[in-house]
């Protein structure tokens, strides 16, 4: 993939897909509480860490020299 549109497609994940998947990640630790309860502020905040993260593991490849110029 050229670097114009690993770019485009840079901009699409960001724009679209990362607020989805910040809906979803939400959602899933609301889903947590309503099943188990409030789990500790601790274990929360390792899930929103470890989902921070994952969401990125994929599109490694599309993010990589992405801010270096043509």
């Amino acid at each position: 993939m050229d670097l114009k549109t690993r770019k485009r497609w840079s901009l699409v994940i960001l724009l679209i897909g990362l607020p989805l998947y910040i809906v979803v990640a939400v959602s899933l630790v609301n889903w947590m509480d309503r099943i188990w309860g409030r789990p500790p502020i601790l274990v929360e905040l390792a899930v929103y860490v470890a989902l921070g993260i994952l969401w990125a593991l994929p599109f490694r490849k599309i993010f990589t020299g992405i801010g270096k110029g043509e």
